[in-house]
């Protein structure tokens, strides 16, 4: 009674039911206890019941171990920390939170609401912010406190109205981090400058043509 072991079911103990998995216990912590000559500081009985007690886990058998672990650090991070969303007003009009700071929603219910600043959102927004109630915007996470429900947010620009395929579009790419900005001279100079080109009789001959 005072070992606590955490097992893990599977359709076998299911079949056999529970006297299966207490006799499988039973024999575990018998094979435990027998050598308590090397091991007597590990296992020892307590004077109310005098059953055996295991203070070591490293005794038990790993299939009666859960294993743990700890993040101690973020090599990279995956994310480009972007999202879609919409803005709003805070709920709480009295608060002090209010003056100074909107609600970002994001699209993507994955990444986490934010605070952000008033003086990024547009001029009118809080004289009237139902006309922006469907009008996209990128924002940023800059950080996220751990006594807070909410992150802290940047508004990057606005994207244009929801629904329509080219502000979508942006904001996904934006999201994932894709550069779509147009291409630089030096990589325009690599592009054949004669037009119109054609591919050579000889480069042609070493082609597979799959037209």
């Amino acid at each position: 009674p005072d070992v606590v072991i955490e097992a893990q079911f599977d359709d076998n103990d299911a079949e056999h039911g529970q006297d299966h998995l207490q006799d499988t216990l039973t024999d575990d912590i018998k094979k435990l206890s027998l050598d308590t000559g090397e091991k007597g500081d590990d296992v020892h009985r307590t004077k109310q019941d005098g059953g055996p007690k295991v203070n070591d886990p490293r005794l038990l058998p790993d299939k009666f171990l859960q294993r743990t672990a700890k993040v101690v650090y973020i090599l990279e991070k995956k994310h480009s920390r972007a999202a879609t969303g919409f803005i709003k007003l805070l709920a709480d009009k009295n608060s002090e939170l209010f003056k100074r700071c909107a609600m970002f929603s994001p699209v993507d219910h994955r990444v986490p609401r934010a605070y952000v600043s008033l003086a990024d959102c547009p001029a009118d927004f809080m004289t009237r912010p139902e006309d922006y109630s469907n009008m996209l915007f990128i924002c940023r996470i800059v950080d996220w406190k751990e006594d807070s429900n909410f992150a802290t947010g940047q508004l990057a620009k606005s994207l244009g109205q929801a629904g329509e395929i080219e502000p979508e579009t942006e904001g996904i790419l934006m999201e994932y981090g894709v550069d779509f900005s147009d291409f630089s001279p030096e990589v325009l100079e690599c592009l054949p400058q004669s037009l119109p080109w054609a591919i050579s009789p000889g480069e042609l001959a070493r082609r597979r043509d799959l037209r």
